[in-house]
């Protein structure tokens, strides 16, 4: 009898995990994201590519080969656009979906929907969930309640390559743009699996999606899974970046401390010397149990390279102990595996950098307030 079990699908034993995978609607117009009124953000050059990468494919690989395949992730990634027709029927087309025992199928292939209000606050409606089984891409539906006007942000997959989104929309149904953020620069963050977002459950949930929507900003995600080195190639490409704060957290990726002291402050001076005035912000590892040994020096390298620079005269550099996102009666329970966190770790990143975000800006007269 357990061996019969065995061999059912899950879904075949509890119906509420079973995934639609054909639809009755038979008014569908599929509208291609690349093209207007739909805007996209997090992206390289989106229009013009064949994948949606973050970053120039030329620098991608002068930095290392795992950033060349990384950077074709989608990670941070999200289109806007407005409709009222009565459903969204996402088709999806990705040569590479990315699988790993650390990773949600939502998190790693899905989408995800929130609705967007006028005082900037965006809603999570669902996740396009992927079938368990899907190869190359999937369609999925998400169904309202009333045909009204409404305002949209899909929230790109973690850990797959997308090459193609198009958006099914009622054959009737208007179409505009998306909801304006508060300012037209990015702020741009550059670190670990930890900004890259593995292991949160779904893409809205990173902690660089998550800030986006508290600031009512666009946040571009330059985090690269176990690859973020503190490379020259990466410091020229983002010093050519016009942003309007940058942070700096790829403690977690450094080999040792070594490393990190070789490339922490140069990889800042590089910044520094193309963007004289732009607020940077240095961040410490959140979780102190891996390489628990090593973290008090970690620490020193950056908090040295804010001092270094504090000292020259620069007070346009800030400094977070990472640390501090964890603290409290549930430090414990921020992680999926010691070092990624999870929804409850990421959503304490942003909140602690909402904060320090908030002030860089007000103390640097940039932004928002």
């Amino acid at each position: 009898m357990q061996g019969e079990i065995n061999k059912e699908k899950y879904v075949e034993v509890d119906k509420n995990l079973a995934i639609e995978t054909s639809f009755p609607e038979t008014d569908v117009r599929f509208h291609d994201v690349r093209s207007a009124p739909f805007e996209l953000y997090g992206f390289y050059d989106p229009k013009d590519q064949p994948i949606f990468r973050r970053m120039s494919e030329d620098v991608a690989a002068a930095t290392s080969s795992g950033v060349a395949v990384l950077a074709r992730e989608s990670s941070g990634g999200r289109v806007r656009f407005s409709t009222d027709s009565q459903y969204i029927l996402i088709k999806a087309v990705m040569p590479v979906v990315g699988r790993s025992s650390h990773m949600t199928l939502a998190m790693s292939a899905g989408f995800d929907l929130y609705e967007d209000y006028p005082d900037g606050e965006s809603r999570y409606i669902r996740v396009f969930m992927p079938p368990y089984d899907m190869d190359g891409g999937y369609e999925q539906i998400i169904r309202f309640g009333s045909r009204k006007m409404r305002y949209f942000t899909i929230n790109f997959p973690i850990h797959s390559v997308v090459s193609e989104l198009y958006v099914g929309l009622q054959e009737d149904a208007a179409l505009g743009e998306g909801r304006k953020y508060l300012n037209s620069k990015p702020i741009v963050i550059y670190g670990s699996s930890i900004v890259h977002g593995t292991a949160a459950t779904r893409p809205g949930l990173i902690y660089t999606n998550t800030l986006s929507r508290y600031l009512n900003m666009n946040v571009v995600n330059l985090g690269f899974s176990g690859r973020a080195l503190g490379e020259a190639a990466m410091a020229d490409w983002i010093a050519s970046q016009d942003m309007l704060l940058f942070v700096l957290d790829y403690d977690h990726n450094a080999p040792d401390p070594e490393h990190l002291r070789k490339t922490h402050l140069p990889f800042f001076r590089r910044i520094r010397a193309a963007q004289p005035t732009l607020p940077v912000i240095t961040v410490t590892r959140p979780n102190i149990k891996v390489d628990e040994a090593n973290v008090p020096a970690r620490k020193d390298v950056v908090s040295d390279t804010f001092r270094t620079a504090w000292d020259e005269g620069d007070r346009r550099i800030f400094y977070v102990d990472g640390e501090s996102f964890y603290s409290g009666p549930r430090m414990d329970e921020c992680s999926s595996d010691v070092g990624h966190p999870n929804d409850l770790g990421h959503t304490l990143i942003a909140a602690g950098m909402e904060d320090e975000i908030r002030r860089v800006l007000r103390e640097c007269e940039v932004g928002i307030v």
